[in-house]
């Protein structure tokens, strides 16, 4: 049996919330031991002194320390958990200044959280389980083309995508809505079969990823199940053909968004999640309800009107719907609603998640909303670059699957 990931905690308030049993439980569940740097009370106040960062707080000192520690090599991790309480703006400070000089400084992976009372360990599974794959199969995300054939099967919140890869090439593809997930896994998969004239025979490996990608992945026998967060990022940069060097991938999903700082083809830094589903493809779908137009004709619709005539909160997808129902009763034009939903969408991702990673260019969008102009180009005027959102772009987990299952391909 391996070790287990050694992920090494900087954090402050964990246990006076109630949160720590839930950082050791997620941690637990995915193989890892989440463990605290010891730390020589003399060599607090020199790290905070070297830092440049003067905070009040014993605790926060303390962070401090344990994060240089880190990165001058004296406490062996695997990877880093930053986690402060949401309600402390002096721990947030502490936190994004972590987060973005450790993985300066070192190769560590870094995930940060801002956690309130209720989070529990579901909450954190998917981060923890992100920082043990990289720590564990650094060489398997290495890995920049595909061979054989496989399949990869992304379950996801709103839909369900399937791909079969042959030598390097997507040869099929599969995208239902997501109902039953095997029976909705099934009805991909057979699409994605027989576009690419093949059976399931031929297949040569499987990987799966997604919410569903546990139960899908004990009824299709697949050789690698493996979270989003890296499965998205690994995708994301094949498709781009911007394996080497640093990028950032963008993902708005239906239920959760992630913000993924990506060096040679692995995560370094990564955030999840979301204050709202006002910040979520799903706040988008409403729209478009409402405004009496399919999904895919959401964003030429938008690109066709003025976001800022329209003023609109998504914080909330009450709120914001209640925007949206006002402006239209006010006599705003369907077009310029539009517009101020995607502007809103984007904004609140820049300000919920971008501001927890380092935006290195190129800016990649994947997902199904990827495909919604009007979010691509409301998100490219807020970070001031051209977005680039590569073909099959919304099936960017089954595709980065597929691509990391050849590796479990005979022969290889």
């Amino acid at each position: 049996m391996s070790r287990k990931v050694r992920i090494a905690q900087l954090s402050c308030g964990p246990e006076y919330s109630g949160v720590q049993k839930e950082i050791y439980d997620a941690a637990e569940a995915v193989g890892a031991e989440v463990f605290f740097p010891d730390i020589a009370l003399a060599d607090v106040e020199r790290a905070v002194d070297a830092f440049g960062l003067d905070v009040r707080s014993a605790d926060l000192k303390l962070m401090i320390a344990r994060g240089l520690a880190l990165v001058d090599g004296k406490v062996d991790a695997d990877g880093v958990f930053i986690g402060t309480c949401f309600r402390c703006a002096e721990a947030a400070i502490v936190r994004n200044e972590l987060r973005r000089y450790i993985p300066e400084h070192s190769k560590l992976p870094v995930v940060s959280y801002s956690f309130t009372e209720r989070t529990t360990s579901g909450t954190l599974l998917t981060r923890m389980e992100a920082l043990t794959t990289i720590a564990r199969r650094r060489a398997l995300l290495a890995r920049e083309e595909q061979t054989g054939i496989t399949m990869g099967v992304d379950s996801g919140s709103s839909t369900t995508k399937a791909v079969v890869m042959k030598d390097n090439e997507i040869v099929g593809t599969g995208w239902h809505p997501t109902t039953e997930v095997l029976k909705s896994a099934e009805s991909a998969v057979a699409d994605a079969l027989e576009m690419a004239g093949l059976t399931r025979d031929d297949i040569q490996a499987i990987g799966t990823t997604g919410y569903g990608r546990f139960l899908i992945g004990k009824h299709l026998g697949a050789d690698l199940v493996q979270e989003e967060l890296t499965v998205n990022s690994k995708g994301a940069v094949y498709l781009a053909d911007h394996q080497r060097g640093a990028s950032t991938v963008i993902d708005i999903g239906g239920m959760d968004n992630k913000a993924i700082s990506v060096i040679d083809g692995i995560p370094g830094t990564f955030t999840m999640g979301g204050i709202c589903a006002g910040a979520s493809g799903r706040f988008l779908e409403m729209t478009a309800k409402r405004l009496g137009v399919d999904i895919t004709e959401l964003g030429p619709l938008a690109m066709k009107g003025m976001g800022k005539n329209v003023p609109m909160n998504s914080y909330c997808i009450v709120f914001g719907t209640q925007s949206l129902v006002n402006a239209l009763a006010a006599g705003s034009s369907r077009e310029d609603v539009a517009a101020a939903a995607c502007h809103s969408v984007a904004e609140q991702v820049f300000e919920q998640q971008l501001q927890e990673i380092d935006i290195k260019e190129p800016v990649i969008m994947v997902g199904g909303t990827s495909l919604i102009e009007g979010l691509v180009y409301a998100m490219g005027q807020l970070l001031q670059t051209k977005i680039i959102v590569p073909p099959y772009s919304q099936y960017i987990g089954a595709v980065g699957s597929a691509l990391l299952a050849s590796g479990f391909v005979k022969g290889e």
